[in-house]
């Protein structure tokens, strides 16, 4: 689906971002790009192939790696791993591969993975997108930023000792009833340990020069509309809302692709 002036009108462009017309067009006129897209919880980097495709088409690299012990690497799953564990994982993607000028983009909980990158290594990135997602500061939790229902429940998970917490249905981030069992089928439980972890963030993500926050509206959360209140007032952030669920990736991957590209 060609992302169209209309489409971004509906779409709700707030905070001065401007987005381009259609996919096709914005390859002529967009430097190649270096993306490093980051998954959410229960997730992999499976979810942002249709993503990946389309900005590889249009002559971008892309990297989209899956966090340890979720997806592929599921099988590494241990008490051990936390959010540090998987700030790790991208740091040495980009270290190994030799990255810099990156376009860092983190979906969900993947907000506290690239908070946390950015600590490490800012001076490698040239953009950060936040994917509804979470926005830390420093000493905060996934546990915390958790509804009250959520968190009981995660809090039971760890009495247990429970190394795991099990993924919600894909309907509950919004995907269409087409592509539920293909996202269920591919969904993995997510390790305990990211979730009462409490990292540490100094304004790393502040030091890079272009940051984005990109709210799914259709999906009710009311940490992520905190995020929007908290961008829109810092003049630093572009801001742009979407009707869309959360899965933005797998829901509307044209859409994101044209979007990653303006934002970058």
């Amino acid at each position: 689906m060609s992302f169209t002036r209309r489409h971004a009108i509906a779409a709700g462009v707030i905070g001065g971002v401007a987005v381009a017309a259609e996919p096709g067009k914005l390859s002529a006129q967009a430097a190649q790009k270096t993306f490093v897209l980051v998954h959410g919880a229960w997730h992999g980097g499976w979810c942002w192939r249709t993503v990946a495709d389309l900005l590889e088409k249009q002559g971008h690299k892309v990297f989209a790696p899956t966090l340890t012990g979720l997806g592929e690497r599921s099988h590494l799953i241990g008490p051990d791993v936390n959010v540090t564990t998987h700030i790790v994982d991208i740091e040495n993607v980009i270290k190994w591969e030799n990255l810099s000028d990156v376009v860092l983009v983190g979906h969900s909980y993947g907000g506290l993975v690239i908070s946390g990158v950015a600590e490490r290594v800012s001076d490698k990135i040239s953009s950060i997108i936040f994917l509804d997602a979470f926005l830390p500061e420093d000493g905060d939790s996934l546990l915390e930023k958790s509804s009250p229902a959520f968190k009981a429940a995660i809090e039971a998970a760890i009495a247990r000792k429970d190394i795991s917490f099990k993924a919600p249905p894909a309907a509950a981030f919004g995907v269409a009833e087409k592509d539920q069992a293909w996202v269920n089928s591919k969904t993995t439980p997510q390790p305990i340990g990211t979730y009462a972890e409490k990292a540490t963030y100094k304004g790393g993500r502040d030091k890079i020069a272009r940051k984005a926050f990109i709210r799914a509206k259709g999906y009710a959360s009311p940490t992520f509309d905190a995020n929007v209140a908290k961008v829109k007032s810092n003049s630093g952030w572009k801001l742009v809302e979407l009707e869309t669920g959360h899965d933005v990736m797998v829901i509307a991957p044209d859409k994101l692709a044209a979007l990653l590209i303006d934002l970058a």
